[in-house]
């Protein structure tokens, strides 16, 4: 061996030693990486055992959750890194190894709670259930917190605290509370002897809110910009039969500015919103339950994040929204907290901030003027004062009397209208005849004959199109409302789902391959209605006589319905029902008026 090729392996040597000393961990490195990994062995023995107790689900969330391929349906939604891969500085090395749970139980849920994350892990609404009536549980699988608070630090660390497990300060295992009752929790992140992150979280046996007071100690110079990011995570599961259904109500909200912002997914892919400004809330729902954000602090923004695995009318598509809210911290050093979980019931709601309830689908945004007073002041508190006394389907059959009962000016109106015209309809042949070949002629000849008789040829219209609003929001209302959710009456089990009674051998395009009871009554009342009138109006209304277009109206109309409702609310299948056989009763009592007045006029 030669001296250069001595001097060749000495040289590398050096360089290998050099490198091995200056890439060696420091002992403060060592010690954070040890914690990293236990807390990291922490959680998954946290999952594991939370695998072994979890209650079955569903088939349609079942379905869901194997297409998706994980426990939480998303884990890469809004760019998160996978979970343990996320280094956070002094924030790792503050994680426990040791987690733990309470479970906190009021009249309204039962919440665990756990120190992965400092927070709600699991929520089960008492006073609810799902559609093949296990409880239901608002969050899709998780074992850690549902809430993350997130900020950048100056050691240029992303921070999401889901991923941390802090020290509990609550000793207690259970908390029992009853109505007028309030409780705490603690959770505390110490990071030195001078620093610390300390949840405090208030929960009241009265409603389904919870609030959460943060307190920065010692962080004042560690975090950037002194704002942070706090939000909503997990996947809100599916609660009703029809997942294809509950999926096109799948969605986030923010309200800012004072207005109300959708964020809504319509095909395959991800998708997020950002917000500047003042936010009042934040939220994401399924067709009957949300969760929602807001903050005393002042506020820089809100991020909603969607993501969609499939079609949306398939019931094996994931639907994963969160949302955020960008929150300063205060002078203080602390940020507050109020959240909601739970049904989207209007008293709930109205009680935890005024325009909540506008993520309820009461009407096209044209006729809110009219819907969102119409509701709230007469259709939600009529419910309100009569479910002491009767069936919610009782409570319908009763609404739909007295909403006739209401209207009856405008129908007793429209009607007559409607036989004034029948009357004319062999002048009005005459003329047709007379002026075949001159419509200018025809025209004014038919207008000079309704002046002389005292008609208005729009009489019978003008009413019914004055009902149409009503009937309208309450189409959109007995669809949408939690009101009318697993209420019995009859033979349908839900009146917020269709009432099948007959299952075809085949499927029929926009019908499908079951039929609906109440649609069938209602269209064979709107058949015998049409009948009556000789010609078929919207709402119960009806046009002139004769005509071999209205006479292949009135069977078509009530068909065309039957395709239309099939898939609807048995509530609202019911409604449309009882209007339909109390405006046949109208019109036979109108029409008994009416030949009486001719009997007396004549004699």
């Amino acid at each position: 061996m030669d001296r250069n090729t001595v001097t060749g392996l000495i040289l590398i040597l050096i360089v290998m030693v050099a490198w091995a000393y200056f890439t060696m961990p420091t002992e403060q490195e060592l010690r954070e990486r040890q914690a990293e990994q236990a807390r990291q062995d922490s959680i998954t023995a946290v999952q594991e055992d939370s695998q072994q107790v979890q209650p079955p689900a569903d088939d349609t969330t079942t379905a869901r959750e194997e297409q998706s391929g994980s426990d939480t349906g998303m884990a890469s939604l809004g760019g998160q890194e996978e979970e343990g891969a996320r280094e956070m500085g002094m924030f790792t090395a503050a994680s426990r190894a040791d987690t733990s749970g309470t479970i906190v139980e009021t009249p309204h849920y039962k919440a665990t709670f756990t120190n992965v994350g400092a927070g709600p892990s699991q929520v089960m609404l008492k006073q609810h259930e799902t559609w093949n009536h296990q409880p239901v549980r608002m969050i899709q699988d998780t074992t850690q917190s549902a809430y993350s608070l997130g900020f950048l630090t100056t050691e240029n660390y992303n921070v999401e605290t889901d991923q941390l497990v802090f020290e509990p300060l609550t000793s207690a295992e259970n908390i029992v509370l009853e109505e007028g009752e309030t409780a705490e929790l603690q959770y505390a992140l110490n990071i030195s002897d001078s620093q610390r992150l300390v949840y405090t979280y208030t929960v009241s046996g009265d409603t389904y809110e919870i609030d959460l007071d943060i307190r920065f100690e010692g962080l004042e110079q560690t975090i950037v910009g002194g704002t942070v990011d706090f939000g909503w995570k997990p996947q809100l599961r599916f609660t009703e039969k029809d997942a294809s259904t509950e999926a096109t109500y799948a969605s986030a909200y923010v309200f800012t500015g004072g207005e109300m912002e959708q964020l809504k997914l319509s095909e395959a892919g991800q998708n997020e919103s950002n917000y500047n400004g003042s936010i009042g809330w934040v939220a994401t729902r399924t067709k009957f339950f949300s969760q929602i954000i807001k903050t005393d602090n002042s506020t820089q923004g809100a991020l909603l994040v969607g993501q969609q695995t499939g079609a949306t009318d398939l019931s094996t598509t994931d639907h994963h929204y969160q949302s955020f809210i960008t929150t300063d911290i205060s002078q203080d050093n602390t940020v507050s907290y109020q959240m909601y979980v739970g049904p989207m019931a209007y008293s709930d709601l109205r009680r935890y901030h005024e325009e909540a309830y506008d993520m309820v689908d009461v009407g096209y945004s044209w006729l809110r003027w009219l819907s969102d007073p119409l509701v709230k002041y007469l259709i939600i508190p009529y419910f309100g004062f009569v479910e002491d006394y009767m069936n919610v389907g009782l409570a319908i059959i009763l609404f739909a009397v007295l909403i006739k009962m209401v209207l009856y000016p405008l129908t007793k109106k429209s009607y007559r209208s409607m036989a004034a015209m029948k009357e004319l309809q062999p002048e009005m042949k005459e003329i047709k005849e007379k002026y075949a070949d001159d419509p200018e002629k025809q025209q004014k000849a038919t207008m000079k004959l309704y002046k002389e008789s005292g008609v208005n040829p729009l009489g019978g219209c003008l009413p019914n199109l004055l009902q149409l609003p009503i009937l309208i929001t309450l189409w959109r209302f007995f669809q949408n409302s939690i009101l009318i959710r697993q209420q019995e009456f009859l033979w349908a089990s839900d009146l917020s789902a269709p009432d099948y009674i007959l299952s075809l051998p085949f499927s029929i395009p926009f019908l499908g391959d079951q039929v609906a009871g109440f649609v069938l009554l209602m269209t064979g009342a709107m058949f015998v209605q049409s009948k009556l009138t000789g010609g078929m109006g919207p709402g119960g209304g009806g046009g002139a006589a004769g005509g071999p277009n209205m006479q292949a109206l009135q069977y078509v109309f009530p068909f065309m319905l039957l395709f239309i409702f099939n898939n609807f609310a048995a509530g609202l299948s019911l409604y449309y029902l009882i209007y339909n056989v109390v405006s046949i009763a109208q019109q036979l009592l109108i029409y008994r008026q009416m030949d009486q007045e001719k009997e007396a006029a004549s004699a």
